[in-house]
């Protein structure tokens, strides 16, 4: 039983309905644990107030008072043993794939049908949101065109459980950069990102996943197709600026993928949110984004691409 709402708690934290929310949104529960940390500070002593979707007091146990909240019914919930966070937030995610060590990138691409894959991620968003993450960034639905923005508005909805969703749809890629590829030049197999070159090629592409429903633009700054497969980059400085100009008129931060200093650097001059991964960056380079104060997120390799 406390497992059970050990785990609701996240459930509630952010307003994601759950069948259990629904059932007594009036209900104000108590959640008396061994111990709350509220993100900076480890505290004995206190306790969590949930009514319907919102936490309505966290603190002391000695200065919680139900009348002060309201009539509700109250019901006490002990948590002995356990310790409540606040709900994790993932910054990097792609909830419809799954390890390639089970089904190679490839594969999921060009041979899971839309509905497996979709299956899958109401699986993934379930799990993520029972690990405790309540908020994740998905960048790229990788092959899946706009499944992550039906996804988001299921979960929203209350139709599946899973952590709010910030999706950036279909990354953006330049022409000729990014997988499945063919191993004939006479083969185009579908992509798993939008191809988009240019000012006039990305500002199109960027405004159409905007009105598509994507709240983050995702470019990819660089990829493996230098000589012997090294990174080497993709957009240019202006193509990137401008993708950041189109993006911000729009209220969306752009984020790049980017492991070579080059397009770090440029990724950096041009004012993105965040640098995705910069597995190889420099000294210059991250002085160059700590002048600028901007952000890194890690990276872990993706295989078979």
């Amino acid at each position: 039983m406390s497992q059970r709402w050990f785990r609701l708690f996240f459930f509630l934290m952010l307003g994601l309905h759950t069948a259990h929310a629904q059932t007594a949104t009036d209900t104000l529960r108590l959640l008396v644990p061994d111990r709350v940390w509220d993100g900076e500070q480890m505290h004995t002593g206190w306790v969590v107030a949930v009514q319907g979707h919102l936490i309505v007091y966290a603190g002391p146990k000695a200065g919680f008072s139900a009348t002060a909240i309201g009539k509700a019914p109250l019901q006490t919930i002990s948590l002995a043993g356990k310790t409540l966070l606040p709900g994790l937030i993932e910054g990097h995610s792609h909830l419809l794939l799954h390890p390639y060590n089970e089904v190679s990138w490839n594969e999921q691409v060009l041979e899971e049908s839309a509905a497996e894959r979709i299956a899958r991620a109401v699986n993934h968003a379930r799990a993520t949101l029972m690990a405790g993450i309540t908020t994740v960034r998905d960048l790229g639905t990788e092959g899946a065109n706009y499944d992550d923005v039906g996804l988001k508005q299921a979960i929203d909805k209350g139709v599946i459980p899973g952590p709010r969703m910030l999706v950036a749809t279909k990354a953006i890629v330049a022409t000729g950069s990014y997988g499945p590829k063919s191993k004939s030049a006479d083969v185009d197999y579908p992509k798993g990102a939008a191809e988009a070159d240019g000012v006039e090629g990305l500002t199109r592409e960027i405004r159409s996943q905007i009105g598509k429903g994507a709240d983050v633009i995702k470019l990819y700054g660089d990829y493996y197709w230098g000589v012997g497969r090294t990174a080497r980059p993709t957009f240019t400085q202006e193509e990137l600026s401008v993708a950041v100009a189109v993006a911000s008129s729009a209220g969306r931060p752009v984020v790049v993928h980017a492991v070579s200093p080059e397009a770090m650097r440029r990724a950096t001059l041009a004012g993105v949110a965040t640098i995705e991964h910069g597995d190889d960056g420099d000294l210059a380079t991250f002085q160059l984004m700590q002048q600028k104060e901007w952000r890194i997120a890690p990276h872990l390799p993706p295989a078979n691409r």
